[in-house]
């Protein structure tokens, strides 16, 4: 039917909605994560690294893109700016690489009912953002920008700690805070929280604006931004950088900074929903007063 095959649109106010509902969900989910004490094993840390299973979970029921790139900004206001802190050009690495990530897992699943899709694009998703991660900060330690050898004299010794802190990431992390709920929740929210929110069900067979996620201009596209996330990064840590910035009561302040980003996400995460449910309802009644 013609019906199934038509492109996956919109309007501004939706796009706006998800783009707002992924940076408070996601910004709230961050926050908790800095309460949560790592474990220092040598020169390797075991952390929860994110909770990616918010953001793959709205890429993968909504619009990849709106999703991803709030998901990001979310990280950058009440991780970075609400706790007194900015990281400047060095920020832009970040964002690049977890948006890329986010993104790409969302494309990859076009049925969010196949539990084999969903499983394949969340690890996909949390490995391309660990994978960056990871080649950037062995790209600086080779460039001479950032000083880090396990083993003294031997500046190879980084992949090794990057190589092991890429398993930990992908298999700890990704695991537990990405596969698992990202499995749980796309198929059984999928079909009932899109109508909650006004919104039409992405189908197996719907198109979005952009060409195919696997097509030889993604790819160029993903190459591209990783380039210019390398480049951000290494710039951040010579003469170069700029943006940088940290209030003089941000670190004797953390914990009461911490929950004051805590609560704003989560008035901000509250409002857009009340606002999504009442446009919903709103337009329900006006369907069943036009059936009546």
């Amino acid at each position: 039917m013609s019906t199934l095959s038509t492109r996956y649109t919109l309007t501004q106010s939706q796009k706006m909605m998800i783009f707002v509902l992924s940076m408070s969900l996601y910004g709230l989910s961050n926050m908790f994560t800095e309460l949560i004490p790592s474990i220092q094993l040598g020169p390797i840390e075991l952390s929860v690294e994110y909770f990616a299973f918010i953001p793959l979970t709205l890429c993968m029921l909504f619009h990849p893109l709106y999703a991803a790139v709030g998901a990001s900004v979310g990280e950058i206001i009440f991780g970075e700016l609400m706790l007194g802190q900015f990281g400047g050009i060095g920020e832009v690495e970040k964002f690049i690489t977890f948006s890329l990530a986010m993104y790409t897992a969302g494309r990859m699943v076009s049925d969010p009912t196949n539990k084999r899709q969903i499983g394949i694009a969340a690890m996909t998703g949390v490995a391309i953002h660990q994978l960056l991660s990871s080649i950037v900060d062995v790209v600086k330690v080779w460039v001479g920008v950032e000083e880090l050898e396990a083993v003294q004299g031997l500046a190879e010794s980084i992949v090794i700690i990057e190589g092991v802190g890429f398993l930990n990431d992908v298999l700890f992390s990704g695991i537990l805070f990405a596969l698992l709920p990202t499995l749980y929740l796309v198929p059984r929210l999928y079909g009932k929280i899109e109508p909650l929110l006004g919104m039409r069900p992405r189908h197996k067979d719907t198109k979005y604006e952009m060409s195919n996620w696997l097509s030889p201009k993604f790819i160029i596209m993903g190459v591209v931004l990783a380039l210019l996330a390398v480049g951000a990064e290494v710039m951040s840590e010579t003469e170069w950088s700029f943006g940088e910035w940290e209030l003089p009561f941000a670190e004797s302040s953390e914990n009461t900074l911490i929950w004051v980003s805590i609560a704003a996400a989560a008035v901000i995460a509250i409002v857009t929903i009340s606002i999504l449910r009442s446009k919903a309802s709103k337009s329900a009644n006006r369907t069943d007063t036009k059936n009546a």
